[in-house]
């Protein structure tokens, strides 16, 4: 996972704990979650339209 070990995302958790302390990690994680979320919908949602563009683009070429 990125060129990480268990060391180094272990000292990352510490560090962020240190400064967000342990009440807002959930808040955090949720918030990461939904924005992941997000993204990968709007990652389908654009090669779905790419996708039906170039379906149409190939009936009209076809139909000519």
């Amino acid at each position: 996972m990125f060129g990480l070990g268990y060391q180094e995302l272990l000292i990352i958790l510490v560090i962020v704990l240190i400064l967000f302390g342990a009440n807002r990690l959930p808040e955090l994680a949720r918030s990461l979650g939904s924005s992941v979320k997000e993204f990968k919908k709007g990652v389908t949602e654009a090669t779905k339209d790419d996708s039906t563009a170039a379906a149409k683009k190939e009936e009209e070429k076809k139909a000519s």
